[in-house]
């Protein structure tokens, strides 16, 4: 049987992670079956967003200025309060099942030894690739899925309330910002190419701004929806092919000022006017290690979005809320050797959005900033953070709502949807708009948030 040399890598990586779990293991009896039993580690958390978990894990601190910038830690220092909260992160997401009351021994580095009881999780292949709305009480290498907190694909109750809060806030405004009945509310795409191609069209490479959209796309959808607020929303693409995450995770990439100068100043709106973002976007290609090493390119993406979010509120001050999608299924860019984000890639990325959106519900509840994501204090440096529809399935594999990609839903590279899988894209953002609770009162005509 042919294994490709990354498969291969990803082989031995399981073998290694099973072994240096096994080794750290009392011995146990294994003349019948065995059932998961609750284990005691040295670390406070099994999820990246617990920032009070890793905060006597990480050795520097990392003070946020009003604009999301760090004011005192240089990059090196930076990286190194990432890696120590990403090495926490690990340990304990390693440390799962085992004897009741076994304690390990080797505190996070550079912090304090701290114990904490985890509770048993459903024994499964650690490098299965569940989608996160369907992985119920199992986990990934040992990390929690369901797409917010406590394994769940509803957002806890009080985040939910201020998102309705933020939609009820939405209304028209002139260009500097000011309610007005004769002024707009825009619905703006943040990302790369694949953003821009199932947002609007092409590859959104220098594109006409001003041509019409494929019919096929979201904005081509939505101009025909009679459903839709056609009279105060505008709906835009700013995504452009290309521009992944660090594009966009500073106030003054170039990124921003092409939005202003080429797209909205153009068509008589402003930076004011901009309420409301779907984001999508990825690190740069490169041969970054996946979960679950602490260095892994989920664990970078969820900095670089969190960066991303706080440039967004600096640039668009009226911004309310921000729905972020996670990836396509990009296994058949494996498959052809494409080098470029293919699995399992595609799926960790999902983990970064999570761990995101995580990060603000927690630091909302407790007052505790998260080491890897930084300040996410919606009422100063960031917008209402939550899930626009989850877009990752396993190829051929229906999840639960039935969503399948099929080779053909993507272009020759198996990276970028083709137009059957824009249309399922579009038709997915569709309908997410259009039902969801904090976004059908701007984005529909008659429509009500409750």
């Amino acid at each position: 049987m042919f294994i490709s040399q990354k498969k291969g890598k990803r082989f031995l990586l399981g073998w290694l992670v099973l072994f240096i779990i096994s080794a750290t293991l009392p011995s146990c009896d294994q003349s019948g079956p065995q059932q998961p039993e609750t284990s005691v580690a040295v670390i406070e958390t099994v999820s990246p967003p617990a920032a009070t978990a890793v905060a006597s894990a990480a050795p520097i601190e990392t003070p946020i200025s009003p604009t999301g910038t760090q004011e005192t830690l240089t990059s090196d220092e930076r990286l190194a309060t990432r890696r120590a909260f990403r090495e926490a992160t690990l340990v304990a997401a390693m440390t799962l099942t085992g004897t009741p009351g076994a304690e390990g021994s080797a505190p996070p580095r550079g912090g304090a030894t701290v114990t904490a009881t985890f509770e048993p999780t459903v024994p499964v292949d650690p490098e299965a690739m569940v989608p996160l709305m369907d992985m119920g009480e199992s986990t990934y290498f040992g990390f929690e899925g369901g797409l917010y907190p406590g394994g769940q694909n509803e957002m806890p109750a009080a985040h939910a309330a201020e998102g309705l809060r933020r939609a009820l806030m939405i209304q028209p405004l002139d260009v500097e910002g000011r309610p007005n009945g004769g002024g707009n509310y825009i619905l703006l795409s943040v990302g790369l190419s694949n953003t821009g191609m199932e947002f609007c069209r092409g590859l959104g490479v220098g594109h006409d701004y001003l041509t019409p959209c494929n019919p096929y796309s979201f904005m081509g959808q939505s101009a025909a929806d009679t459903a839709v607020n056609h009279s105060e929303l505008v709906i835009l693409s700013g995504a452009r092919g290309g521009q992944v995450g660090t594009t966009w995770d500073s106030p003054d990439e170039n990124n921003y000022d092409r939005i202003r100068d080429e797209l909205l100043g153009p068509l008589g709106h402003s930076e004011q006017q901009v309420q409301v973002i779907w984001l999508k976007v990825v690190n740069p290609a490169g041969d970054r290690p996946t979960l679950p090493s602490p260095d892994a390119d989920a664990f970078e993406l969820a900095a670089t979005l969190a960066d991303i979010v706080r440039s967004l509120k600096v640039r668009y001050p009226n911004l309310q809320q921000v729905f972020i999608s996670s990836r396509i299924y990009a296994g058949y860019a494996d498959e052809r050797g494409e080098e470029r984000h293919p699995e399992p890639y595609a799926y960790e990325s999902g983990f970064a959005v999570k761990w995101l959106i995580e990060a603000q519900i927690n630091q909302m509840e407790s007052g505790e900033i998260n080491s890897l994501t930084g300040d996410l204090n919606y009422n100063t440096v960031a917008p209402w953070l939550a899930w626009g529809p989850y877009l990752w399935a396993d190829g051929t594999n229906p999840r639960s709502d039935g969503l399948i990609w099929p080779e053909s839903d993507l272009a020759e590279d198996g990276v970028h949807p083709d137009p059957s899988g824009q249309t399922k894209v579009a038709e997915m953002l569709l309908a997410f708009f259009k039902s969801s609770p904090v976004t059908r009162c701007w984005y529909l005509a008659a429509g009500t948030c409750e």
